[in-house]
């Protein structure tokens, strides 16, 4: 459970509220609906970095310490760790907020470090150098 405070004062990049549809046999939201949220939470976070178009490059080691239940709201925080001449790094933070009883309590769920690559750079470099794409080099 997160303290209360300072850490209130955070503006979410994405808030969400999951539906019955997102939810496993167990009765919590599937890993691989945060991780998408958390893909476009990281897309919001690197477009303050500027006009460019980003595309994920890498999602670093996202290890899910609670499980989200339906009814959950989930606040996706960001900060921008990292910005290259063609590349922005962005962490994403993952709390729910639980209200029961009339209480809200916040959760640390997860956390990622997001690679994103400007996606005209990346599609200038791949048509000079195909390999990249195929994994094998040009003319085999």
């Amino acid at each position: 459970m997160l303290g209360r405070g300072m850490a209130d004062i955070r503006v979410p990049a994405i808030k969400v509220l999951l539906l019955p549809k997102d939810t496993n046999v167990f009765g919590t939201i599937f890993g691989g609906v945060i991780l998408s949220h958390i893909d476009l939470a990281s897309a919001v976070e690197a477009r303050k970095s500027g006009p460019n178009r980003y595309v994920t490059k890498a999602m670093r080691e996202v290890e899910f310490h609670e499980p989200v239940y339906l009814g959950d709201i989930v606040n996706f925080f960001t900060e921008t760790l990292r910005v290259g001449r063609t590349s922005v790094t962005v962490k994403v933070s993952v709390e729910v907020e639980r209200w029961g009883r009339g209480q809200g309590e916040r959760v640390k769920v997860t956390e990622a470090e997001v690679v994103l690559v400007n996606s005209k750079l990346l599609l200038r470099d791949l048509s000079e150098n195909p390999e990249r794409l195929s994994g094998s080099p040009r003319g085999s």
